[in-house]
């Protein structure tokens, strides 16, 4: 295929098992792991945890990625569209109160026909929040719940940090019409999230103004979204080449955050203690849940 599945556009041709563009990716999926996640919002994960299957090549390539390893250098064993179908069942067979498609934009058409038929749980589509119009659209019908980031509004910081200088514009045109789909957030009487938005903001060390201009920005254009202020930062991949986030938040970056959140009255969302920045967060990308198929290879 020729892809421009991604706000990257690369027309790059790409085969089952490999192709020249930005992620790297062939169109088959290729998984990192597949395993209940228990350390997503409560509203996420639940008490059984969330069937997360991490996928391989991140359209977006942030130097900070704490899923480096997957997101960079694309490590993951390859399946077939019926193998990724399975996986969805055998981790809802083991209590998973969702299925989380994390970073999987690359491999779009083979996860729609995974889908086809639908699951008796929800499906959380996660991702950077950098996404096309179009590829939001097409999950129009298979998505309950989109998880997005909302990375930056400050461009310059955008290409430094992610390459991706119209994030942006790109993150807020993929999140209206993520929240066109969904409409307000739908809880059930245990407090998962059953439809809906949920947007994502980590917060950066040293760059406030940032989060100052995501938040106002999330409260001008989103109103009362429901918003993840996140604290989960630690200098990872190629962060310690950037002087001004190789080093953890402190406690006055974060404790500012939440005041500007409340400030905005964006009071429907979750808070996060800064305990949570650590790389014991960092899922083992091991080949856990991820089994290979005939045609599959790693």
């Amino acid at each position: 295929m020729v892809c421009s599945l991604c706000p990257r556009r690369c027309f790059a041709e790409r085969g089952d098992y490999s192709g020249s563009g930005f992620c790297g990716q062939g169109t088959l999926p290729r998984l990192a792991r597949a395993a209940l996640h228990f350390d997503e919002e409560p509203c996420i994960s639940g008490s059984g945890g969330s069937g997360a299957v991490f996928f391989s090549g991140c359209p977006l390539g942030c130097v900070y990625c704490q899923n480096y390893r997957v997101s960079h250098s694309g490590y993951g064993a390859v399946v077939s569209a019926d193998r990724l179908r399975e996986i969805y069942f055998e981790l809802i067979s083991q209590g998973a109160v969702n299925i989380n498609l994390v970073s999987g934009t690359p491999f779009l058409p083979a996860i729609l026909a995974s889908l086809r038929g639908g699951l008796p749980v929800p499906v959380v589509w996660n991702s950077s929040g950098y996404e096309t119009v179009e590829t939001v659209k097409a999950l129009k019908g298979y998505v309950d719940v989109y998880l997005p980031d909302f990375k930056y509004m400050d461009s310059a910081l955008a290409l430094r940090l992610s390459g991706a200088e119209d994030y942006p514009e790109v993150v807020l045109a993929a999140i209206e019409e993520m929240l066109s789909q969904t409409g307000p957030a739908v809880f059930d009487d245990s407090g998962l999230m059953k439809r809906g938005t949920l947007i994502r903001h980590l917060v950066l060390p040293g760059q406030m103004d940032n989060t100052r201009q995501v938040l106002r920005r999330i409260k001008w254009d989103f109103g009362d979204a429901c918003v993840s202020l996140m604290a989960q930062y630690v200098p990872m991949g190629e962060a310690r080449l950037h002087e001004d986030i190789a080093r953890p938040l402190d406690a006055q970056e974060y404790e500012d955050a939440h005041a500007c959140m409340q400030r905005l009255g964006l009071d429907k969302g979750y808070m996060q203690a800064l305990a949570s920045a650590s790389d014991s967060y960092t899922p083992a990308f091991d080949l856990t849940g991820v089994k290979r198929d005939a045609g599959g290879k790693k």
